[in-house]
């Protein structure tokens, strides 16, 4: 007697997997970014290709006002810049106008947001007031303070000063650096006043009443929860601030034209007068190489201490 043992049923061949789809896979990301390929493009052709040929012309030695002189100098326009003495004093300048601003802005800044932290009669018209000067055209707003607050005959700050024997006084000329960090100030302390009042804002409410109810003063409140609570806030206006101011021109080139000889020049205007009054567009090219990579250097820190900062203050939320 023979036993037959049946064999199962052999399972249909399986179709090979086909890729997810799905939210969170591959394509769907390529889908999501594919809006951005244009404005990606674009971004690298008008600020990558212009930087490539930047590169290649600091290479140069190309002078417009002699033809036929352009040839391959390696990096010795780069070892012209660093010893050159006016860019080292240039540099100086730049970073006198780019600290003296952002600080005093800053002060100016928490202080005005302070203010408008609290509820008082006008406060809405008191904040638009305060939010107008970062609207100004930057041109208009160095042809303003040129011209009708500086002006040694007509100025407002030479009528201020009458009494105190300061009537004739031309500060442009004077001091024309602080002429335009003054102009600046003006300028950006709104900027740095929203982003603190911002900060202010979202302070939670809770632990203010908290303190309050253990005694604690409102000198103890803003130096002990308040400041440390703005301290990211202070830093992103910090760095905002500093990667624009690096590049101000036209401030200086409305105002005091870079003189009295360099003495409000700064590093974009230095460049351009190398580059469209000089003609020198070998040295010129390796003096706004350098200037972009110091750029790159001090924001990619500062990006680095807030972004440390903003994740520290979420961990601890």
């Amino acid at each position: 007697m023979t036993t037959t043992v049946e064999r199962p049923p052999a399972e249909p061949a399986r179709a090979p997997a086909r890729p997810v789809r799905g939210p969170g896979s591959r394509a769907d990301g390529w889908v999501r970014r594919a809006p951005l390929l244009p404005a990606l493009i674009f971004a690298i052709i008008v600020t990558q290709l212009p930087f490539v040929f930047t590169l290649f012309y600091s290479l140069q030695s190309w002078n417009l006002v002699r033809p036929g002189s352009r040839h391959f100098v390696g990096l010795q326009n780069y070892v012209q810049v660093f010893t050159d003495s006016q860019f080292r004093t240039v540099t100086l300048n730049t970073v006198v106008l780019v600290v003296g601003t952002v600080l005093v802005a800053v002060v100016l800044g928490l202080l005005f947001a302070l203010l408008l932290d609290r509820a008082f009669i006008g406060r809405g018209v008191v904040r638009t007031l305060l939010i107008t000067p970062f609207l100004v055209t930057p041109v208009a707003a160095a042809l303003l303070w040129k011209t009708t607050m500086f002006d040694p005959v007509y100025g407002l700050i030479n009528f201020v000063l009458k009494p105190f024997g300061a009537d004739t006084t031309d500060w442009v000329s004077t001091f024309p650096l602080g002429s335009v960090i003054v102009a600046l100030v003006w300028q950006w302390t709104p900027f740095m006043m929203l982003l603190i009042l911002a900060g202010l804002q979202s302070q939670p409410h809770d632990v203010l009443e908290a303190a309050r109810v253990d005694g604690a003063t409102g000198f103890a409140i803003f130096r002990e929860i308040t400041l440390p609570h703005l301290r990211r806030f202070i830093e992103l206006g910090i760095v905002l601030g500093t990667i624009y101011l690096i590049n101000t021109f036209d401030t200086i080139y409305m105002m005091t034209q870079g003189g009295p000889g360099i003495a409000s020049t700064n590093l974009p205007f230095y460049i351009y007068q190398r580059a469209f009054l000089g003609f020198d567009i070998g040295q010129s090219a390796a003096m706004g190489v350098v200037v972009v990579v110091l750029t790159i250097i001090v924001a990619t820190f500062a990006l680095r201490l807030i972004f440390k900062s903003f994740s520290g203050s979420e961990e601890a939320a």
